[in-house]
């Protein structure tokens, strides 16, 4: 399955910068986000490892919905550089009253060391467009687990500001961390 779903809430569908694109979550990306998804376990909400019958049976029953929800709950994307998908991610846990939406996002796990500043910062740019120019949200934020203070400095370099920090709220590996909220407010509204 090659051809490029659009979602109902949107009016485009195509967000680009140069070499890099955010198009709606393409199928035939799903076990590439699998194997990042499973590599990066350390730092998601996800307790154990995927397997392809598990992300087949998630994108053949909550992706696949949201395409056609006027309000979905969440609205992922394919991130590529060029026309290779590097990461994916989108808004989760919309609130469309209060307007305001989580970013999610992770990058092929081999990028992390050498390019992860410059394609968060390419990110965010483009789902910024999303939730702000497209969708109108207030307010979109990140919740993070505090083992990554190099996501702390892309996102304040890229105006975030930290919004909350939850004490001791998370376990990993046995002991309890800190999660650190980052904030963004909508400017253009």
């Amino acid at each position: 399955m090659n051809s490029i779903r659009t979602y109902k809430c949107l009016k485009q569908e195509l967000f680009d910068s140069g070499d890099y694109k955010l198009v709606p979550i393409r199928h035939e990306d799903r076990y590439q986000i699998m194997r990042w998804r499973n590599e990066q376990m350390y730092h998601l909400r996800q307790s154990q490892p995927l397997t392809e019958a598990k992300q087949d049976r998630y994108f053949d029953e909550v992706v696949s919905q949201l395409f056609d929800q006027e309000r979905p709950d969440q609205i992922l994307f394919s991130f590529l550089q060029n026309k290779e998908c590097i990461g994916y991610g989108g808004l989760v846990h919309i609130n469309w009253e209060d307007r305001n939406a989580e970013l999610s996002f992770i990058m092929n796990t081999k990028l992390e060391a050498t390019s992860f500043a410059s394609i968060w910062t390419t990110y965010l740019s483009l789902i910024e467009e999303v939730a702000f120019v497209e969708l109108k949200l207030h307010k979109i934020y990140t919740y993070a687990f505090d083992l990554r203070p190099h996501l702390y400095q892309a996102l304040e370099n890229n105006r975030f500001f930290q919004d909350g920090r939850l004490k001791q709220h998370c376990r990993y590996q046995g002991r309890f961390l800190d999660v650190v909220i980052h904030g963004k407010l909508n400017q253009r509204i």
